[in-house]
């Protein structure tokens, strides 16, 4: 049975400070990857929020593949309904504690994750992982990609306390079962060393991603896609560490890899693209990242679609750079449709939405539209206290910002004597 990878991805331009709070742009392909045992993805966004391949079982009664197809689509309502048949049918022909069933719970998680839906989706991961210790035992490697998906599911919701045992385990069971260098060790230490930057425990997380770098590229070689993957999750723990010097090399050269490995127009192309844009942002170089914001746009409206949620957060990026630069009237419809998108495809209250509908109302704020601003930041505060809890970071960062206009109302609406 081979399994499937779930993308990381970074929160966009945590480094940045702007006049009034941070401004947050949602998870931004610029991305960790969260790879596990078995079949490997290279990076593509989602960011977001966002699953990779579904698990595969021999059995033949499973829609998988067009339920795959539909789930890299980004249509995830499409997808969920198959892989719902196909849990369904395993368990009525193979009972409701078999491992194959245990991958359709998975399957139909990595989905209802992909939309917001947490509280969906966890009971589904928690009795995946419940099976396979059952039927195959606590130090299967299947377990511990169980394991895995239960800790990214924690991780995205700021669980970061819960995700990070969770990790460990699942990288004790990988280094005893396969051995120190096998590749899915690499994967391991990868998962771990996200938690731990999440956490901003940069100096734990640095060697955890230079050693899996070093064991892909003696596994793989130096131009393998898993090694392009390893580069930028490094430059990404330097790039927030403002270590621009030393990150730009890594960015390059995982670009360089999947532009010959995959081809100039390809979505993980467009992944690399957006990760070098942003260390040029960071550094206050928007000439130079704006072009690659865009050129990043056009590959995923070409290949993905125009409404596919990827495309939604190239559209947020770009729309940043510009809002950046004063160039409000540019960046207003491009916020405007990565938000429509988003609510078409993810929900009305999913925690990209929410992100959107900050970033939105940070546009309007910085001209004045108060009165336009303001439902938009109570409703990414309704959404994040909701999804992310009260104390995720992006939900204070969310209310930092409503605090921020309401206090500038009152400043300005103050009487004057």
């Amino acid at each position: 049975m081979s399994v499937q990878s779930v993308n990381i991805v970074r929160c966009g331009l945590s480094a940045l400070a702007f006049a009034l709070v941070m401004h947050v742009s949602e998870p931004c392909i610029a991305a960790k990857k969260t790879r596990v045992a078995g079949k490997k993805k290279a990076v593509t966004n989602k960011k977001i929020n966002a699953a990779g391949t579904a698990e595969r079982t021999p059995l033949k009664l499973q829609p998988n593949n067009q339920a795959e197809l539909l789930q890299a689509q980004g249509k995830y309502a499409e997808a969920g309904q198959l892989f719902r048949q196909e849990l369904t049918l395993r368990e009525q022909n193979l009972g409701n504690d078999h491992p194959d069933a245990a991958a359709s719970m998975n399957n139909l998680a990595l989905v209802l994750q992909a939309q917001g839906k947490y509280a969906e989706a966890e009971p589904l991961y928690r009795r995946a992982l419940a099976i396979r210790e059952q039927k195959l035992g606590k130090e299967h490697p299947d377990t511990a990609t169980s394991m895995n998906n239960l800790a990214e599911l924690l991780r995205v919701q700021g669980k970061y306390g819960d995700a990070e045992p969770l990790y460990r385990r699942a990288f004790e069971i990988r280094e005893q079962k396969l051995g120190k260098d096998h590749p899915d060790v690499a994967t391991s230490l990868n998962n771990l060393a996200v938690v731990l930057d999440a956490q901003e425990k940069y100096d734990d997380a640095e060697p955890l991603y230079r050693r899996a770098l070093e064991i892909d590229e003696k596994a793989y070689g130096k131009d393998h896609l898993d090694v392009a993957a390893d580069l930028n999750n490094l430059a990404e723990l330097l790039r927030v560490q403002y270590r621009y010097a030393e990150a730009e090399p890594l960015y390059r050269r995982a670009l360089v890899i999947r532009v010959q490995k995959l081809g100039r127009e390809h979505p993980d192309v467009a992944t690399s693209l957006n990760n070098l844009g942003a260390l040029l942002f960071a550094q206050g170089k928007y000439d130079k990242a704006e072009p690659l914001y865009r050129r990043a746009l056009a590959i995923h409206e070409q290949k993905l679609g125009k409404e596919h949620p990827d495309v939604a957060t190239s559209l947020n990026n770009l729309g940043l750079v510009l809002y950046t630069q004063g160039k409000y009237a540019e960046a207003e419809p491009l916020y405007r449709r990565a938000l429509t998108i988003r609510k078409q495809k993810l929900g009305n209250e999913h925690p990209n939405v929410a992100s959107s509908l900050n970033n939105l109302a940070k546009l309007l704020f910085a001209q004045g539209k108060y009165a336009e601003a303001e439902p938009l930041y109570r409703g990414a505060v309704a959404i994040g206290e909701q999804k992310l809890g009260k104390d995720h970071p992006d939900t204070i960062r969310y209310r930092n910002n409503l605090k921020a206009l309401l206090d500038k109302e009152a400043f300005e609406n103050r009487p004057l004597y």
